[in-house]
């Protein structure tokens, strides 16, 4: 029994040696945003570099479905979409960097036994956005060019594709599912603060399943049902992921009601 008050003790003053007013909160806020935003400024430097092939990349699926060139409406715009594109590899380049800053800003929040945990939460939290990107470049982008496409080739009319429009639909889907990945990482740390648990995420699934179908409905590039599945599925699984992960880091609770 006095080994478990000396446990106590020793986790209540190492919380409050975590904690900070909420100008010292802003200070770091501040801190860390300058901090990842010089990270993606270098990787842009780095990914600048190779904005040709990353333009030929990111083409590849219009031109595998079909379509035999892209067209601008100005002199600019070409340049405009490279930079564009290296701006968007750069996010993925430096997300290791940029969910690194993301810890630290939750680490004084944590006990001083929780923070072994960065390390994986950097390694996981990047390859789950990484692995969001690849999966909008592999699977649910050239799922959702194709039926465009179709249905226009169905209704008879030539695609004359606007090379700005292609890319900034492109550069939603990336970046959007990148984010949606995050989920899994999104409640782990909600866990370790203390705010969700797996208990209450398994009782709300209904209504995940609700808002993942609202926000698969809002950044779908068409209205069709196969392709909000294609983005509603995903976010389902990696909440399900969440509860699980909830389950196994998240903070011991009280019994809930209902529990």
């Amino acid at each position: 029994m006095p080994v478990d008050t000396d446990r106590q003790r020793e986790e209540e003053q190492e919380e409050l040696h975590g904690q900070m007013s909420f100008l010292d909160h802003l200070e770091e806020l501040r801190k860390r945003i300058i901090h990842s935003l010089i990270s993606i400024g270098v990787a842009l430097g780095v990914c600048w570099t190779f904005a040709d092939a990353l333009f030929r990349t990111v083409a590849a699926p219009i031109y595998k479905a079909g379509v035999s060139s892209l067209v601008v409406s100005s002199p600019t715009e070409g340049f405009n979409l490279e930079l564009k594109l290296a701006l968007m590899a750069a996010v993925f380049l430096a997300s290791p960097f940029v969910l690194g800053q993301v810890w630290l800003f939750i680490a004084p929040g944590l006990y001083k036994h929780e923070r072994k945990y960065a390390l994986p939460f950097i390694f996981f939290s990047s390859l789950l956005f990484i692995v969001g990107g690849l999966f909008g470049y592999f699977v649910a982008f050239p799922f959702a060019l194709q039926f465009l496409l179709e249905w226009e080739k169905n209704m008879g009319v030539t695609a004359l594709i606007n090379a700005s429009q292609y890319f900034d639909l492109f550069i939603m889907v990336e970046l959007g599912l990148a984010v949606i990945f995050e989920i899994p990482a999104l409640i782990f740390i909600l866990a370790r603060i203390g705010l969700v648990s797996g208990p209450f995420l398994l009782r709300n699934t209904r209504y995940a399943i609700l808002i993942a179908f609202v926000v698969a409905a809002i950044i779908t590039p068409t209205t069709d049902i196969p392709n909000m599945m294609m983005m509603a599925i995903p976010m389902v699984a990696l909440y399900l992921l969440g509860v699980v992960v909830a389950y196994v880091f998240g903070k011991k609770r009280a019994k809930e009601p209902g529990d």
